[in-house]
């Protein structure tokens, strides 16, 4: 018989013992064989996995000379700078100022900027009017003619002039005008083809009839005396200047062949509380907006205010100056007419001076 001895030979402990050796052994068998499954798993996922990767390092190595960051400027994209659209779009948000400077970027924004429709669209905003059927002039020439900061007296009289103040544009929708020098108005007021001089001195009112239709803009001046040249005078004579949007481009106003015209005066020789002047398009004197500016107590200031007030309407204006203790006012009612055949009024004054 051999030297080999049979577990079954062995006593009852030791048997034991040695089969929890061996389901030790099997346990461990098992383990190790699972485990080195997983490790031969992973192997072959990574060399599975191995030729993409490379694969994508040559990818991103070749494309990375393209930035992403840029992508939409290309020429193949949907989006452009020049949109002409968008840009109209922007410059009316934009006032002269800037719509000029926006010019000066390149010769595609000067030729955008230069269209009728955004000039006229800033004009309009800007004068807060309604468009009128017809300009002789282009609307950027008129937006600077209205927002330059020139007046009446930068072309004629600046020795005269001492100060003035931008009221701001009505809207004249008819030629029939009517002037006066009082917002209480009179019952019965003047008819076309009255005697605008006997209007005058009877109740300070008067009646344009061929008014030029459209935008006007109004100014209040304060001059000299015109009957003196005192540098001293403190300047007792405030004028309502009114004028077409259009005046200033005129050639034959720049050139001095236009001039104002008297209309009358008249003379008022007792204390006066205020110099008031109104100019009214008489198709809208009954409207809402007219008769507010009509409501003087609203808006003239308490009787010891001494600063001019002004008041807009969309077709009136009127101005307003509490005075100090005087001997009364003297009211000039003045026209400035066009040339040629129609002889339309383009200029309007209503002068105030203390006696």
């Amino acid at each position: 018989m051999g030297l080999g001895v049979s577990r079954h030979s062995l006593p009852p402990q030791a048997q034991a013992i040695s089969g929890e050796r061996e389901e030790s052994r099997t346990r461990e068998g098992r383990e190790g064989d699972e485990e080195g499954e997983m490790q031969r798993s992973r192997k072959r996922e990574r060399v599975a996995a191995a030729p993409i990767q490379r694969s994508r390092k040559r990818e991103r190595t070749i494309s990375s000379c393209t930035s992403p960051r840029v992508s939409f400027l290309t020429p193949h994209s949907t989006f452009s700078w020049y949109d002409v659209d968008v840009w109209t779009e922007v410059a009316k948000y934009l006032d002269g100022k800037d719509l000029v400077q926006l010019a000066l970027v390149d010769r595609w924004f000067n030729r955008l900027i230069n269209e009728e429709s955004i000039w006229k669209h800033a004009c309009l905003r800007d004068l807060q009017v309604p468009p009128p059927e017809h300009v002789s002039f282009r609307w950027k020439q008129i937006y600077t003619s209205a927002f330059d900061g020139s007046h009446s007296y930068c072309f004629r009289q600046q020795e005269k002039h001492l100060d003035w103040m931008r009221i701001g544009s009505f809207f004249l929708d008819s030629p029939i005008v009517l002037l006066t020098e009082t917002l209480a108005l009179p019952k019965k007021l003047p008819q076309p083809g009255d005697d605008p001089k006997r209007s005058i001195q009877i109740n300070g009112t008067s009646l344009v009839t061929n008014a030029r239709t459209g935008i006007w803009i109004a100014d209040l001046q304060l001059v000299r005396c015109p009957v003196c040249n005192l540098s001293t005078c403190e300047g007792t004579m405030q004028i309502l200047d009114t004028r077409h949007v259009e005046l200033f481009l005129e050639e034959r106003y720049k050139s001095g062949r236009w001039e104002y015209e008297d209309l009358g005066y008249h003379r008022i020789e007792r204390l006066s509380n205020a110099a008031v002047a109104g100019i009214f398009d008489l198709k809208h004197l009954s409207c809402a907006s007219t008769a507010g500016l009509l409501d003087a107590k609203s808006w003239i200031g308490q009787p010891d205010d001494w600063q001019p007030k002004a008041r807009l309407a969309l077709h009136a204006v009127a101005v307003n100056t509490n005075l100090q203790p005087n001997d009364g006012l003297h009211v000039k009612f003045q026209t400035m007419k066009s040339s040629g055949a129609d002889g339309e009024v383009v200029s309007i004054r209503i002068s105030q001076q203390l006696i």
